[in-house]
């Protein structure tokens, strides 16, 4: 064990002791963290605009603290822009995390000072946790590559502003520093494959022993890694590497690609980091469910899903969901979010401690015919029978076909890019079409209603879905293909990749 590692163990144990305590007591810590920010809030705009001096429970909070997206939040964002202090939080925020968004153009989520512990406190928690509970941590003696946006800033309104994963590089402490991977300079490139390129350069001599980064980017970076040097496993370039840290989408449906060009299953922790809060992370090596952040800030509400869409949905406590049930996030936070509806979807797989799924956006499905598809169902009825007939799946998203030529029953197509096509692709439909059915019950009386036809795969080049994410410039960083929408904008754009 080396030095760096014996000073780093008690600390770990010690934070691994707090993510314990804190997780056997969620209620309470959520109390408390609903109460300090109430009564950090009443001093703000935003909370006295909504009475927050007259907040004394739960049920008052929920009266006087709206749910909001975005655009409900703007008028807000716009008086912070202009200079004002103590708007949604106290004091101005030290950053603004920029986002892409689809209605609303570009978001700036504000970073304040008390918040920026939950993004980068919990990112250290999630990594030191391991350690505790495992004794590993060897990886700490090597080389530690973040495949990340580029850490450089912009000035929005006299507020630094970049991506979250950009603004992550100027805050890792000196002591990471030392072992971080790739360069600055080469973090900065704003084009994805010459930035790919430079990361290979810098890294192929490097004891790397630990990646992060969101899993098809990371993928792109092992195949070019080997192209580069000729060998057959990322384990033959880097003999050390063991662990591997990521978050942004479904591992599930890279991890056997991943694997195999890795050489070997190492370990793997999840996170579930976003810019509006860091909110779980995987506690456990034998269980892929997520610790739910309890006690960083973030005082989480849920609205059930099929409730989103009310004018006045039912709102739930942590201490009053059920396990198995459809969720949509809501966050109010130590950086000024209040009632926010973050857009994801997660369902509860335990409450002793509070561990949760990500099952995917509240935009993201396919309801054209009442069907209310979800990311889940999609991802385990392909990856279920992926696994079955031995295919590999590179990526996948799905639409439905409203209006097939010569008058026949609508589907839904699957736009599918295989590491290899499946040698019987009419049974690996039907199979899939059964999970599906399996899965959902209202899709299964579609099919059997004869209002719907059974799901039609369409391979795709293997490169399809980079290809589209370069031709929209959102090739690489955080940048990720919805699994499914309910309307074919990118089915359309796939079409000219489909190659039976």
């Amino acid at each position: 064990m080396s030095l760096k590692t014996k000073i780093v163990y008690p600390i770990a144990k010690l934070l691994s002791k707090k993510v314990k305590r804190d997780a056997s007591n969620a209620l309470q810590c959520q109390e408390k963290t609903r109460q300090r920010l109430v009564r950090e809030g009443k001093k703000t705009r935003f909370g006295k605009d909504h009475q927050f001096a007259e907040i004394k429970s739960y049920e008052d909070f929920k009266q006087r603290v709206p749910l909001a997206d975005y655009e409900d939040l703007k008028p807000y964002i716009y008086r912070i822009n202009a200079g004002q202090s103590n708007v949604l939080w106290k004091g101005k925020p030290k950053y603004y995390a920029k986002t892409s968004g689809t209605t609303s153009g570009a978001k700036y989520i504000p970073l304040t000072k008390e918040s920026i512990p939950n993004h980068f406190g919990t990112a250290r928690n999630a990594i030191f946790h391991y350690v505790a509970t495992t004794g590993k941590a060897d990886f700490m003696d090597g080389k530690m590559m973040f495949l990340s946006g580029s850490p450089t800033l912009e000035a929005h309104y006299d507020i630094p502003t970049g991506r979250l994963s950009g603004i992550s590089n100027h805050l890792i402490p000196a002591w990471l520093k030392k072992s971080q991977m790739p360069s600055y300079a080469t973090n900065c490139i704003e084009d994805w494959e010459q930035k790919l390129d430079k990361i290979v350069l810098e890294t192929v001599k490097e004891d790397m022993r630990l990646i992060s980064g969101i899993p098809p980017w990371v993928q792109m970076y092992y195949e070019r890694l080997l192209e580069y040097t000729g060998k057959k496993t990322v384990l033959e370039v880097f003999p050390n590497f063991s662990m591997f840290v990521y978050g942004g989408v479904n591992y599930e449906p890279y991890r056997a690609k991943l694997e195999a060009l890795v050489g070997a299953k190492i370990p793997t922790v999840e996170t579930y980091p976003a810019s509006e809060g860091f909110l779980a992370f995987q506690d456990q090596q034998d269980d892929d469910a997520l610790l739910l952040n309890v006690n960083s800030g973030i005082f989480f509400e849920f609205v059930p899903l099929h409730e989103t869409e009310k004018e006045a949905p039912q709102r739930l406590s942590l201490g009053e969901i059920e396990l198995g049930v459809q969720y949509a996030v809501i966050l109010n936070t130590n950086a000024g979010l209040w009632g926010y509806k973050i857009g994801d979807t997660v369902s509860f797989v335990s409450k002793n401690p509070y561990r949760i799924k990500v099952t995917g956006r509240v935009k993201h499905f396919i309801s054209a015919f009442g069907e209310h598809v979800i990311a889940k169902e999609v991802e385990t009825a392909i990856l279920d029978v992926a696994a079955m007939d031995g295919t590999q799946i590179i990526e996948f998203t799905v639409a439905p076909q409203i209006h097939p030529p010569n008058q026949a029953l609508p589907y839904h197509e699957w736009l599918v890019a295989f590491d290899r096509i499946p040698d019987n692709l009419e049974a690996f439909e039907q199979a899939v079409d059964l999970k599906m059915q399996e899965q959902n019950i209202y899709y299964k009386d579609l099919i059997d209603g004869k209002v719907l036809q059974s799901l039609k795969i369409r391979p795709l080049h293997k490169d399809a879905f980079r290809n589209y994410m370069k031709s929209i410039g959102k090739l690489g960083g955080q940048n990720k293909v919805p699994r499914l929408s309910d309307n074919r904008n990118i089915a359309e754009k796939l079409e000219q990749y489909i190659i039976i």
